[in-house]
């Protein structure tokens, strides 16, 4: 009778054994605040990249274009929305027989383990995103804000997962937030500013990015010693700032006071200076020399707040666009 007894026991350990499989019932990753995505070195902006979650043997996977996920605030109660077609939109959720990793998901050459126990496919639903601008400290030394980057909250509406035991669909799910970096942005201007010879733009540069004043009122830059400051309005003073996209050319001075404008470097993002009755360009001439004299300019942007579409930094209390020197 004991060795009866001793082999019901035996048969239980055995059936009770943890042998790596996850039984699966819901998705839940609500204790994983963070999401990350795989490296993308394409300059294809429709080209697919992967955002993801994971726990221990589980992932949750969205596939979709890189562009889908834009760096600019959404307006309120308008999330971008994009349908689930399993093709360039897709929601994938797996249950491995091991501890997951990173390489698994992001891998050119995925590891031969663990292995994969169970996959559920989205096959109907909406995927929803709504962004916010994250905005860094005030300066304290000249008023200025910086963009630190944007959070992406992503929700899934009326995803439908086709699971091993058939579909379920479920109203609302959230998967999280999602952190993308800012736009580069590079106010260093170590030149000295170009002034196109219609005298309507000045402008300083760098190997990224220009800033320029375009409608320039006149009487700013004049022969005579003093300083002189206008309103940015519509039509006068405009400031614009632009960025260039990575790897499509280097900005030279070539490239400004030429029409048509060159295709080379590619138009990356612009910012256009707010119409808010504070902003101001300034500019202080100083004069040198007796016969030939020198006058140097000194143009400054005063109280800007820069925007694209919409999201906004403030530039400064005051920022030096650079000196043009000028002689008789």
């Amino acid at each position: 009778m004991k060795k009866y007894a001793s082999l019901l026991i035996l048969a239980l350990l055995l059936n009770g054994c943890d042998d790596g499989d996850l039984t699966v019932d819901t998705i839940d990753f609500e204790d994983v605040l963070t999401s990350s995505s795989c490296p993308n070195s394409s300059t294809d902006e429709t080209a697919p990249t992967l955002i993801y979650k994971l726990k221990t043997q589980e992932s949750l996977v969205i596939q979709m274009p890189a562009n889908s996920i834009l760096n600019d605030a959404t307006p309120v109660g308008e999330p971008l929305t994009y349908d689930i077609n399993n093709s360039t939109y897709r929601v994938v959720y797996r249950a491995y027989d091991g501890t997951v990793a990173v390489d698994n998901i992001c891998g050119t050459i995925p590891p031969r383990t663990p292995n994969v126990t169970e996959e559920w496919q989205a096959t109907a639903g909406i995927i929803e995103i709504t962004s916010t601008q994250v905005t860094g400290d005030k300066s304290t030394t000249d008023g200025s804000t910086r963009i630190t980057g944007y959070n992406h909250q992503i929700v899934f509406r009326n995803i439908t997962f086709l699971k091993p035991a058939g579909p379920q669909t479920q109203e609302e799910f959230v998967f999280g937030n999602y952190t993308s970096g800012p736009d580069p942005i590079n106010l260093t201007f170590t030149n000295e500013p170009l002034q196109c010879t219609d005298k309507k733009q000045v402008l300083n540069y760098n190997t990224t990015s220009y800033m320029q004043v375009t409608n320039l009122d006149p009487s700013l830059i004049q022969k005579v010693e003093g300083t002189r400051s206008k309103a940015i309005t519509a039509t006068a003073n405009n400031v614009t700032y632009t960025t260039f996209k990575s790897n499509t050319g280097t900005l030279t001075e070539s490239y400004f006071c030429v029409s048509p404008v060159p295709s080379a470097p590619t138009v990356s993002t612009v910012w256009n200076g707010v119409i808010d009755n504070n902003g101001t360009i300034e500019v202080t001439t100083v004069a040198s020399g007796t016969t030939n004299i020198t006058y140097k300019h000194t143009i400054t942007i005063k109280n800007v707040t820069l925007k694209k579409g919409n999201s906004s930094f403030y530039l400064a209390d005051s920022f030096v666009l650079g000196t043009i020197t000028e002689t008789n």
